[in-house]
């Protein structure tokens, strides 16, 4: 049966078709915001998938090209793999719905999105966000929801919530927040270094948007919703776990993951896996369920250790950061270098400078934006965990790791017109026991700087985590996470900033929420570890960025030119333009404004374009001197080119002071002439003279 909802959302009208389509789907959702449109559908398998210990849950965000009129480039017309912000938008989708799922739950669900029409004043991904939770929620699937998201925006000192493409691109603050009808559930922010304060409160108002919104969704639920399913629980059987416990005592295992150390840590919990496998050689259907039984141990052991004994795993104090180290100019010659070391885990960031012409160029859903300066790009090879396994190329987690450091830096770069760069930071992830992403913001901060990137300030990142007891109010917010921590804890609360604020946030959660007192003081202890940071590791290494690009970075230098002569500089076909290019050996950039960028190793080379440049968008008057090539002789005079596609006529009675019958006697072609502009002649062409320069 097809009924159709609408409620007014920060001032535009959100309706949701149930019903209307895709009715073979566990739930459906056709979304309309604005003139937004997209579809979310929720599916499952009847089954559990087998010899799995996750949940198999899969978010995807389907962009397609007519969805704002535009047929995909290149030679193939047909959507390829999901582009950057679709993978950064599926991420955004999953980590606030995933720990709404039961934890004992193993069949299959999809959650889809597809948009099939843009509104640029209403955000598909937000209407996305929202059209997930309502199909999940109408659907059958078992879901603890439901939960709303808010995009909140500062414009002018002033909070705007869901803002439309105007007030985003003068906007402080892009903030997604997720709620369920009590807590916050997921949060995800880039800003222009905003207070602590007025992050919160822009939290806490989006929160109580997301509570009308979510009363709207429940509205929907209780006249379209249908009766969760049954499901076949995949939860580790207690009687397990009792037979563990006489085998391996509490004792035991706090002795075992008690240790600063990764790999001894891996290898005390292997024995055990070992002692356990010869106790229960005869029980296949424990076997089975051994490893999960194992870590769900290993996971109440660490939290009542930190919960109830104050005790970390590795014997550091609550608020306690791991050992810090920073260095710079790590690789001879690379534009620029950094590794920032926590602990165990080490990130190297190299720098990479480039004329503007490099920009990455986007094609997807946001005309707004059409191609990017600044790329970070995260890796995370095997070797930096002692696995082992091919590499298949950046993952969705590498994407969204890259994705934040870049939001994390992006507000202290300097502006195209103050450093004429492309700029790409690449983070190579050496060790990893915790927090990679943040430390590649640290080591991406000094590597530009080294790199002679005059960013405004210097960037740190840190992550608290979180573990919880029976009541709001049993709780302990750790500061400088592990990876056992980031596992066994509830949360993972990545903070980066500057001294003067906060310039990016991502959250991810395994709980059904967090209250205010928890999200305070997780951002007050990032503040203090991202101060210590700053002043006492980062700082005494490199304060600020070195005065000039180093000298394997291209030279850029600029010129102003009327922009009414940019097709002098191109010439017909892009022939002056290129011939600049081969004879000095540069690369230049011309924007609408006619500000020209030269790119180039060698400064004379660069001046002789700037040179070459200057004469051609000049004006040309009596008087002025130049130096060309004699590209043709005629029985009159000779042709002279002073630029490239620019030339002028020298008579044969202005070559010499005597006189003379051929101009042959005197020049020849490929001489190199000195002339002086005498204007034009009858004809309009550049008049010279050769024997005026001589008597000077």
């Amino acid at each position: 049966m097809y009924k159709s909802f609408s409620m007014e959302l920060a001032g535009r009208t959100l309706t949701v078709d149930i019903g209307r389509v895709s009715a073979q789907a566990n739930g459906a959702a056709f979304m309309h915001y604005g003139d937004t449109v997209v579809l979310s559908t929720a599916t499952a398998s009847d089954k559990p998938r087998e010899g799995i210990d996750f949940f198999p849950l899969s978010v995807e965000y389907e962009e397609k090209l007519y969805a704002v009129g535009k047929i995909p480039g290149g030679f193939n017309k047909r959507e390829g793999k999901a582009s950057e912000n679709a993978i950064l938008t599926s991420r955004v989708i999953d980590r606030p719905m995933r720990p709404l799922f039961p934890k004992d739950y193993r069949n299959d669900v999809t959650l889809n999105n597809l948009v099939m029409s843009v509104d640029p004043d209403c955000s598909p991904e937000l209407t996305a966000m929202l059209g997930a939770a309502i199909a999940t929620a109408i659907s059958d699937i078992p879901f603890d929801g439901p939960c709303a998201t808010t995009q909140v925006g500062l414009v002018k000192g002033e909070f705007v919530f869901n803002p439309n493409a105007e007030q985003k691109a003068i906007s402080d603050l892009q903030l997604t927040v997720a709620s369920t009808k009590e807590k916050v559930i997921m949060i995800e922010a880039g800003a222009n270094e905003v207070p602590e304060d007025k992050m919160i409160e822009a939290i806490f108002a989006a929160h109580a948007l997301n509570q009308e919104v979510i009363a709207f969704i429940g509205k929907i639920v209780a006249e379209c919703g249908k009766e969760k399913h049954a499901y076949t629980s995949c939860a580790v059987p207690e009687e397990l776990f009792t037979a563990i416990k006489e085998i391996v005592t509490p004792s035991e295992m706090e002795e075992a993951v008690f240790t600063d150390v990764k790999q001894v840590r891996e290898e005390n919990i292997r024995k055990i896996k070992e002692r356990l496998n010869e106790s229960f050689a005869d029980k296949e259907e424990w076997l089975a369920v051994l490893d999960e039984a194992v870590y769900q141990y290993q996971k109440k052991t660490v939290r009542k250790m930190i919960l109830k004994d104050k005790k970390r795993p590795d014997g550091r104090g609550i608020t306690e950061i791991r050992h810090l180290a920073a260095e710079i100019d790590l690789l001879p010659r690379v534009h620029g270098s950094a590794m920032f070391t926590r602990g165990q885990t080490q990130i190297c960031t190299v720098t990479t400078l480039a004329p503007l012409s490099e920009a990455q160029k986007l094609d997807g859903l946001d005309e707004a934006e059409t191609s990017k300066r600044y790329m970070h790009h995260y890796n995370f090879p095997s070797y930096s965990v002692g696995e082992t396994k091919p590499s298949r190329g950046p993952g969705r987690r590498e994407i969204g790791h890259g994705a934040l450091a870049e939001r994390a830096l992006v507000p202290v770069l300097p502006t195209e017109e103050e450093f004429p760069y492309a700029i790409r930071t690449v983070s190579e992830t050496f060790e990893s026991n915790g927090s990679t992403s943040q430390a590649s913001i640290c080591a991406s901060s000094l590597s530009l700087m080294a790199a002679g990137v005059p960013i405004k300030k210097p960037v740190a990142g840190i992550s608290t985590g979180l573990v919880t007891g029976d009541t709001d109010d049993d709780y302990i917010v750790l500061t400088d996470i592990q990876g056992l921590e980031d596992f066994f804890g509830d949360m993972d609360f990545k903070v980066a900033g500057t001294d003067d604020g906060i310039t990016a946030i991502q959250m991810d959660i395994k709980i059904h929420g967090l209250t205010r007192p928890i999200i305070e003081e997780a951002i007050r202890k990032t503040k203090e570890a991202r101060t210590y940071i700053l002043h006492e590791v980062m700082n005494p290494v490199i304060g600020k960025a070195r005065e000039e690009v180093g000298k394997y970075a291209p030279k850029i230098m600029q010129i102003q030119v009327d922009p009414a002569k940019i097709g002098d500089i191109v010439g017909q076909r892009g022939k002056t333009i290129n011939a600049i290019i081969e004879q000095t050996d540069v690369k230049i950039d011309i924007n609408d404004e006619g500000l020209v960028f030269i790119c180039g190793v060698e400064t004379a080379n660069m001046e002789k374009a700037i040179d070459m440049i200057r004469i051609i968008t000049t004006d040309f008057e009596e008087g002025q001197i130049f130096t060309g090539k004699v590209i043709s002789i005629k029985e009159f005079g000779a042709f002279v080119e002073f630029a490239p596609g620019k030339e002028g006529m020298i008579h044969i009675s202005k070559i010499a002071k005597e006189r003379i019958n051929r101009v042959e006697d005197v020049l020849t072609l490929g001489d190199i002439v000195k002339v002086v502009c005498l204007g034009k002649d009858r004809m309009g062409r550049i008049s010279f003279s050769m024997k005026d320069v001589a008597q000077e």
